[in-house]
């Protein structure tokens, strides 16, 4: 199992700009894709991010292309989500993740992760 704690959330104004961190513990990191979901008010976990375990492959949801950015440090064991031009609607609680599978990509469905961090809210007020 690996441990995931999550920090960087915050209340920001539409147009600011958060970025997230996730600090990895407890396994080898470096062979692992990581990724980013969130959940709002009354709705489903979706998919946000993923990098993959070299962190030469990134995938974003449609609905953050262009305004954010994940990436990687494997000498940190850490995952991070830049965001920018935020929106009322990226109002939710992200979850960092970790594949429950070494060395596979893409991914795509919030299934393909094992391991779950605690959640950090992100608020965004128009």
């Amino acid at each position: 199992q690996v441990q995931l704690v999550e920090s960087g959330g915050g209340l920001v104004q539409a147009g600011g700009s958060l970025r997230l961190s996730c600090a990895a513990s407890g396994r080898t990191f470096s062979i692992y894709s990581m990724g980013w979901l969130r959940q709002a008010p009354g709705k489903e976990r979706e998919f946000v991010a993923a990098i993959s375990s070299s962190g030469a492959n990134t995938y974003l949801a449609d609905s953050v292309k262009g305004r954010v950015t994940i990436s990687r440090d494997t000498s940190k064991n850490t995952v991070y989500l830049q965001m920018n031009s935020l929106k009322p609607e990226d109002t939710a609680v992200y979850y960092c993740a970790a594949d429950a599978l070494a060395l596979r990509w893409p991914l795509r469905k919030t299934t393909d992760f094992g391991s779950w961090g605690q959640g950090t809210q992100v608020t965004v007020s128009s």
